[in-house]
């Protein structure tokens, strides 16, 4: 009972931590958003999960808990990670951890109390979303009976094992020093997009029902398209195609329903989500060794770090521009920042810097994209320095430092994506100026929005997270950051964003000073 105390009490108070920071009610707001969105009116020109054939399941429980097991599959399988992270890092890092050991606690009953805490903000998430999901159900009226267990069952079983491998992914994200931050962050999106490229390359190289195996993938993607194509094969009498899509344009003919009143997976099928459950916690319990290593290696480790203090050359670099107040500061932060690159770090730069100058226009404009990523640990954690090192009451007693000090960490991250976009810049200039002054307007609005995200949310992760996505995505061949035809678009809309990140930075900045 004692040890069962101790673990719910972890538990509990992880729970408040995070439901008093903005981030989960953003979050929680966006995911009751997306779960109305999730459910379109028969006049709206998209579909959330519809087959290959473009119908979809009439909207009863049982397809309202199929299409939210999908949409959580991704969503908080992606998302929840950069949301329940770094609990772990704040009981290291402020010495609590020194606290907890010394009870009778055990290393493993920590880290379980970690990833249950974890689990029961995103399954808060879901159950929230899933009672707009079921508000949907009986607005769009096509099938008013509600059955819960239905509802349900698909959450339980499909997206659940999916959330759990990404918590267990979140706690040893935090043990291990290296992948605390920024780092691991970009780590775990294009591993997670890797992991997620599998399974769809397995959902389109099948054919067959008979083809997707009982252990499918973690979010179960291939067992929903088995059990898709097993019912409209048994409506329709003959073999319906394999497949599904999360996303797509409605027929201009309209939409067709089938009747999806229940889900009724097979033994085998449960068998295998449990394992991918069993993964998780298996996973879990091979961190509780490595904690005491991880322990030590928090705060006081990063500051005996003599990475970045021979870099000589940088004092003779900057010492021109340190004129004026303006200019000490600014070249001041310009060391900051550059001394705690580490080796890995300036090698990444110069084989960037490299492509940009001598490579394909295509390897150009990708060597931006990465080359804009380098610094992002930067660019939103730049306005919590004060706050997180407890400097704020020492800084901002000094004259007009307020504004000051935010024009000062503006240059630095602007500077910075600058100086790593310097040969591409230098080719565009030459031959499609227009272009250079689309890659200019980019880095403005990168620094500006990574700035109001850190104020206004006063956590880096949701700039990092969409910042990589938006990277992700560009470098798939969206426009986002086009710098070719579409060169025009990218500077208007880009100069456009500027005015609203800097009205968010008025408001939020002095705030987040203030909170000190």
């Amino acid at each position: 009972m004692d040890a069962l105390r101790r673990f719910l009490a972890i538990v509990l108070a992880d729970l408040r931590e995070r439901t008093r920071t903005p981030r989960f009610w953003v979050l929680l707001g966006a995911m009751v958003v997306v779960s109305w969105y999730c459910f379109p009116t028969p006049d709206k020109k998209y579909l959330i999960l519809a087959l290959d054939s473009g119908m979809r399941g009439s909207y009863s429980s049982a397809w309202v808990g199929m299409v939210l097991a999908m949409v959580y599959s991704l969503l908080l399988g992606l998302g929840g990670f950069y949301v329940v992270r770094g609990t772990l890092v704040r009981d290291i890092e402020t010495r609590v951890w020194q606290l907890l050991v010394a009870t009778p606690m055990t290393r493993a009953g920590f880290l379980l109390a970690k990833w249950a805490s974890h689990m029961l903000v995103l399954m808060l998430v879901a159950a929230i979303g899933l009672a707009v999901g079921l508000v949907a159900q009986y607005v769009r009226a096509e099938d008013r009976s509600f059955d819960l267990i239905e509802a349900v069952k698909p959450i339980v079983f499909l997206a659940l094992p999916g959330i759990a491998v990404s918590a267990t992914a979140a706690v040893w994200f935090d043990l291990l020093p290296w992948l605390r931050r920024t780092a691991g962050n970009v780590v775990f999106f294009f591993g997670w997009m890797m992991a997620l490229s599998v399974g769809v390359a397995q959902l389109e190289g099948s054919h067959t029902a008979a083809q997707a195996t009982w252990l499918s993938d973690s979010s179960g993607l291939m067992v929903a398209a088995r059990d898709f194509q097993r019912v409209r094969s048994e409506q329709t009498g003959k073999q319906e195609d394999f497949g599904f899509s999360l996303g797509r344009s409605r027929a201009e003919k309209g939409v067709k329903t089938f009747e999806w009143n229940a889900w009724h997976p097979r033994p085998m099928d449960l068998l295998g989500r449990a394992l991918w459950l069993g993964l998780a916690l298996g996973g879990l319990l091979l961190a509780a060794p490595l904690l005491d290593w991880a322990a030590a290696r928090g705060v006081g480790a990063k500051a005996r770090s003599t990475a970045g203090r021979k870099l000589r050359w940088l004092d003779f670099a900057l010492r021109p521009f340190a004129r004026g107040a303006f200019g000490v500061l600014a070249v001041a932060e310009f060391k900051l920042a550059l001394r705690e690159r580490a080796l890995w770090w300036w090698l990444a730069a110069l084989v960037l810097l490299g492509v940009q100058a001598f490579g394909s226009d295509k390897a150009l404009a990708n060597a931006l994209l990465l080359a804009w990523l380098l610094p992002l640990d930067l660019i939103a954690r730049a306005v919590l320095r004060e706050r997180d090192q407890g400097t704020g009451a020492l800084v901002f007693t000094a004259p007009h430092m307020l504004g000051r000090l935010l024009a000062v960490r503006f240059a630095v991250g602007a500077g910075l994506l600058l100086a790593l976009s310097l040969p591409g810049l230098l080719r565009l200039s030459a031959s499609a100026p227009l272009s250079a002054l689309a890659a200019l307007a980019v880095i403005a609005s990168i620094a500006s929005w990574g700035m109001a995200f850190g104020a206004l949310l006063r956590n880096p992760r949701p700039f990092e997270l969409a910042f990589v996505g938006c990277v992700y995505v560009g470098l798939q061949g969206a426009s986002l950051f086009s710098l070719g035809a579409q060169a025009p678009a990218t500077l208007l809309w880009h100069a456009t964003a500027l005015l609203p990140a800097w009205f968010a930075l008025a408001w939020a900045w002095p705030r987040l000073a203030r909170a000190r």
